[in-house]
């Protein structure tokens, strides 16, 4: 829990507190006075009697009790005030602005050691240090610009860099987009994004909190956490918008498997985001737009209308929201063409609905009303609207302004003249609006945002699982790669199905065993990772004397221990697999299978523990799901059977942790079964 000192202080003092308002103490102090902070305000300088016409105590052993304190000191002089501070003062919130701490060198490290553990002692909360600050509805405790007026129904953003918030919230305001709360959280020593979104979770008020949470993240510490606050968040009402900076990876990592090489963290979040339903950006500006589009009632489906006097830019906002899934239908009926009638000669209804250059805000007002009224087949309406500046615009924007608040369905507005139409973009926010000033940046956000699934709760009871069984393996198994027939027991226990085999180490046994299983059969070498890569897999043998020639070769590759012999099974090549991914858990993946794996890298993550639902988004997600499905006469795969499979990989996992990286590759999928082939797991405790 945080602090009630650290959000709601009834006196702060400002350590370190300046006349010069171009160092951090001084604009620190500077907002608060003209935040109107209502409590009591403290500076400490050992130079000066009176800062900011604020009594300065020279030396802080003097100031009474506070709550608060906002340090912008050397790094060096922080501890022994932080010791004075919680020992004799009663502080318990502080806010440390000073960088020269673990962002720097081991040294600034051990100090930022100290003041949490001292912090810790006296159970007090701590933002930063190497931060700008907190700005809440009750005091404005940081030293930068700008300093948003705060609206409970804006977004509460929380991030790791104090640079990237001023931007972000420079940037957003311009476009109308208003904050609640702003959190810098710096070196996160002690609090960081996932705590402060805990707190946020914890505290949340349907009546009167921020609906609209906004994270930039370079570090994700906690990911289980961030996992329970936010889907928590959504599915209390909330929607989340987080930028994961830091996502790519200098070289490459070795890895033993398929799974190994195609995960990383970065895919890990993906997973993370996607399970908790927050809606992954890219950037600043793609973070605004996306937080601009939480502003607006939700879209109900996917259908959208274009309206514009402006061809070239519908065409793109067509193209990109179709790219992104979404539909721009064709409207064809006999209110359409009432509309048609109403507007210059020239103009299309047809979607997009464009009413030329020389459309009249009462045409742009009749095109709204017939949209939200009588074109039931549409969802949501993009107005875009710039001037070449021959006319102000003001009369448009008030038809946007009306139409916005009154619409049973959303209307986003676009628009482009940000310095043409400046004072008329100016009255319009002023009224309470955020604006879009791209189409495409708009498009992109807002497929977005329609298509982040809501947060899923995962069911880790699975059906026919033995678990017992699976213990007694793993607890019974080296670490390394498990032998084939721990492994046949591992997928036994766990319900996934698999094609019958034959573990042989000599040739009577590989002729008997073909046999037994019945030709044509597959033999494979056991031991080396990439088998086909070592001429290790011979397909379709149909005879005792190919059997005992081909495993007379095979024996003799290097690392082979024994040869598999499986029956010919004939479907379509799938992959399933998994990693331990630190801090997150295990990473289950899936594509289609055999060499198109490393070919097209077409897969889809997700977190452990799995339920149906989340495994058939994943499926259905896949650029190759047209080949699932199905495709020119082909027979498609069950898709729920594969799905099944998934759930059973994940329940697995949940009962044997050790497990560090797993291969199903290839399955075979028909319309009536989804088969494993090869597997290969390996442990690591």
């Amino acid at each position: 829990m945080i602090h009630p000192a650290l959000l709601n202080p009834k006196s702060i003092v400002v350590i370190g507190g300046s006349n010069d308002v171009h160092k951090p103490g001084g604009a620190v102090l500077r907002n608060l006075i003209e935040g109107k902070f209502k409590g009591e305000i403290y500076v400490t300088n050992l130079k000066e009697t009176e800062v900011q016409g604020i009594r300065s105590f020279r030396d802080p052993a003097q100031l009474p009790q506070v709550d608060l304190a906002i340090l912008a000191i050397a790094a060096k002089f922080i501890p022994d005030s932080i010791e004075l501070l919680a020992t004799r003062k009663n502080t318990r919130g502080f806010i440390i602005l000073s960088a020269g701490f673990s962002e720097e060198n081991e040294e600034g490290k051990l100090l930022e050691q100290k003041v949490v553990e001292i912090i810790n002692r006296v159970g007090g909360s701590l933002i930063g240090p190497n931060c700008i600050g907190v700005l809440t509805p009750d005091y404005t405790g940081i030293f930068t610009k700008p300093v948003p007026v705060l609206n409970s129904k804006g977004c509460d953003f929380i991030s790791g860099s104090g640079a990237t918030a001023v931007f972000i919230m420079e940037a957003g305001i311009q476009k109308g987009l208003t904050f609640s709360q702003v959190f810098s959280v710096g070196n996160s020593a002690q609090l960081g994004v996932e705590e402060i979104l805990a707190h946020l979770d914890e505290s949340f008020d349907p009546d009167t909190s921020s609906k609209i949470k906004l994270l930039y993240i370079e570090t994700i510490s906690k990911p289980g956490m961030l996992l329970e606050h936010a889907s928590s968040l959504i599915r209390k009402g909330c929607k989340i918008a987080a930028v994961k900076a830091g996502s790519s990876e200098a070289g490459s990592r070795a890895a033993s498997s398929h799974t190994g090489a195609l995960a990383s963290p970065d895919v890990a979040v993906d997973a993370l985001f996607r399970k908790a339903g927050i809606v992954r950006c890219y950037g600043r500006e793609d973070l605004i737009n996306v937080a601009s589009v939480f502003t607006f009632p939700e879209l109900k489906g996917k259908n959208m209308a274009i309206i514009t006097h402006a061809g070239g830019p519908a065409v793109m906002l067509t193209d990109v929201l179709s790219n992104g899934g979404m539909n721009v239908p064709h409207i064809d009926n006999s209110a359409s063409k009432e509309l048609l009638a109403q507007l210059f000669p020239g103009s299309s209804v047809a979607n997009p609905i464009d009413f030329l250059a020389t459309g009249t805000a009462q045409q742009l007002e009749t095109i709204i009303d017939y949209t939200d009224h009588k074109f039931t087949e549409i969802d949501g309406m993009a107005v875009i609207f710039g001037t070449p500046g021959l006319n102000t615009v003001f009369e448009v924007y008030d038809v946007l302004d009306r139409k916005m608040k009154t619409t049973s369905k959303p209307v986003y507005p676009i628009l482009p003249s940000i310095l043409t139409a400046a004072s008329e973009i100016h009255e319009f926010i002023s009224k309470g609006h955020v604006f879009f000033p791209d189409e495409v940046v708009f498009g992109n956000a807002l497929a977005r945002v329609y298509f982040t699934p809501k947060p899923s709760l995962s069911d880790s009871q699975v059906p026919g699982v033995d678990l017992k069984k699976i213990r007694a393996i793993i607890d019974s198994s080296p670490d390394g790669y498990l032998s084939p027939g721990n492994i046949q027991g591992l997928m036994d226990a766990s319900g996934i199905p698999r094609a019958g085999e034959a573990i042989v180490t000599s040739t009577n046994e590989a002729i008997a065993g073909a046999n037994r299983l019945g030709y044509p059969v597959v033999m494979k070498v056991v031991g080396p990772v990439h088998k086909s890569d070592v001429g290790g897999v011979v397909l379709n043998v149909k005879d005792d004397l190919t059997v005992a020639r081909e495993f007379e070769r095979m024996i003799r590759i290097k690392d082979t221990t024994a040869v598999l012999i499986q029956p010919m099974l004939t479907g379509t090549e799938l992959f399933a697999g998994a990693k331990l991914e630190p801090k997150f858990g295990h990473l289950i993946l899936c594509g289609m299978g055999g060499i198109f794996i490393e070919v097209l890298k077409d897969i889809a993550a997700g977190l452990s523990p799995l339920n149906q639902s989340e495994a058939l988004q994943m499926i259905r997600s896949l650029k190759s799901y047209k080949i699932i499905q199905g495709v020119r006469g082909q027979k498609g795969v069950n898709e729920l059977l594969f799905a099944e499979v998934m759930v059973r990989l994940s329940a697995l996992l949940q009962a044997a942790p050790e497990i560090t990286e797993l291969d199903f590759n290839p399955l075979l999928g028909s319309e009536t079964k989804v088969v494993a082939v090869d597997a290969r797991i390996c442990l690591k405790r």
